[in-house]
């Protein structure tokens, strides 16, 4: 009955979101890929939003339902009924009387099983494709017949592109660059590592007192570069960010320099790399929000590169939806920790693997310790920092990983703020 009900009214959202489009007809910024959709389509609005009329997909709203409740302006309702309804009625004059309604939708769009994306692309034209990565062993994978089909289906927003569109595409990434290669509208790279239209380089961690505080970077394009500094978070990822942002602005006509003056007080949304006063003059580097063999391997070179502290400590949680790569990719990440960590802390029954890959590989099993769930965990770290530690958290969702966070936050009353899954649909979930 519930997915019948979800159909229902998908279907009707989807309807007056179509009817919305055609008759406001907004530039449509896209964004999908398998890591790094959120952050850079908030750090797209950043720039976007003072120069013109812009909205974006609130939080992580990228399915058949958020994509069509973002295009409307509506909330999600969760499990409220009467809150579905009130949208149905909202959304419909939403669409009979758009008002002042944006010029630009900047919009997150995802996928979790095959034929999402298609569906979505087949009403959604967007003017601008955001291609961030594609890696080997995607996230969702276990609900394809193989890494390729998602590439595949993540491609299909590509093959929306309107004629005269524009695809933004991260060049360091090899698959990326191959859909880039084939794509007969214009695009423009955007890279760390490689040369391309908009490349970061001389990215630095920021320091003061001895405790990271964030970031800073250049970017260069066409013969001018701007620098950036982002506080309160670190991670290659952001610079990924930025300069995606970068590339969607030029679309706009809005100058390298005015992006970065732009960006200067962008914070990237919870659970991103973000940094956190801890307990016990601690440091959490909290990347809770989710989690994915190539997003953890970033993760753990940042902590591995960070200067000046007691230990480095890496609270691991599940990567789920992995299906039959699951053991190999655990085993991977444990590899990596062994080298990156002086405490390693895992949740769940999958990363087992990460521990006894991590023990195999050379960890004393005294600097290895096992978790069922977050909860527990969280109590006993308490216990288990000493000052001057800084530690990484990550997991997938359904981990929970947050709730470590708060266990060993210095300010726990800024949870509500600082943290992701606040709200109260996810508070009821325990």
């Amino acid at each position: 009955m519930k997915s019948i009900l979800k159909s229902l009214i998908v279907t009707i959202l989807t309807a007056e979101a179509r009817l919305l489009l055609r008759r406001t007809k907004p530039k449509i910024v896209a964004i999908t890929g398998s890591v790094g959709k959120t952050s850079t389509k908030d750090a797209i609005y950043h720039v976007l939003k003072n120069k013109v009329r812009t909205r974006k997909s609130e939080k992580s709203y990228n399915s058949d339902i958020g994509v069509p409740l973002s295009i409307l302006g509506l909330d999600n309702a969760w499990q409220n009924p009467f809150h579905w309804f009130k949208n149905i009625i909202d959304g419909l004059l939403h669409a009979l009387f758009p008002g002042n309604y944006p010029e630009v939708l900047v919009l997150e769009m995802g996928v979790d099983r095959p034929g999402d994306m298609k569906r979505l692309a087949s009403w959604v034209k967007p003017d601008i494709v955001v291609l961030t990565r594609l890696p080997s062993v995607p996230v969702h994978v276990e609900y394809f017949s193989s890494p390729e089909a998602v590439i595949a289906e993540k491609r299909a927003l590509v093959e929306a592109l309107k004629d005269d569109g524009v695809l933004i595409y991260n060049h360091d990434d090899e698959a990326v660059l191959e859909v880039a290669e084939q794509t007969r509208q214009r695009s423009i790279g955007y890279s760390r590592y490689s040369e391309s239209d908009f490349v970061v380089k001389g990215d630095e961690v920021i320091y003061k007192d001895g405790s990271p505080k964030g970031m800073g970077f250049t970017i260069h394009s066409n013969g001018e570069s701007a620098k950036c500094t982002l506080l309160g978070a670190i991670g290659v990822a952001h610079t990924y960010n930025f300069s995606a942002a970068t590339a969607v602005a030029s679309c706009f006509n809005i100058s390298l320099n005015d992006s970065a003056v732009a960006l200067q007080d962008f914070i990237p949304p919870p659970g991103r790399m973000r940094l956190i006063e801890g307990i016990k003059n601690t440091v959490i580097i909290d990347d809770t929000y989710n989690s994915s063999p190539v997003a953890v391997e970033r993760s753990l070179s940042t902590l591995k590169e960070i200067k000046g502290f007691n230990r480095k400590v890496a609270v691991l949680g599940d990567m789920l939806e992995l299906g039959r790569f699951s053991v190999g990719e655990h085993e991977r990440v444990g590899i990596q920790a062994e080298e990156c960590t002086d405490l390693l802390i895992t949740i769940g029954i999958r990363s087992r693997g990460i521990a006894e890959a991590a023990l195999e590989a050379g960890m004393s099993e005294k600097n290895i310790l096992q978790y069922e769930e977050a909860t527990q965990a969280g109590k006993e770290l308490q216990n288990l920092l000493q000052p001057g530690d800084i530690v990484l958290i990550k997991g997938s969702q359904s981990m929970r990983m947050e709730k470590i966070v708060e266990e060993i936050m210095a300010n726990p009353a800024e949870a509500e703020n600082l943290l992701v899954r606040q709200s109260r649909a996810w508070k009821d979930i325990s």
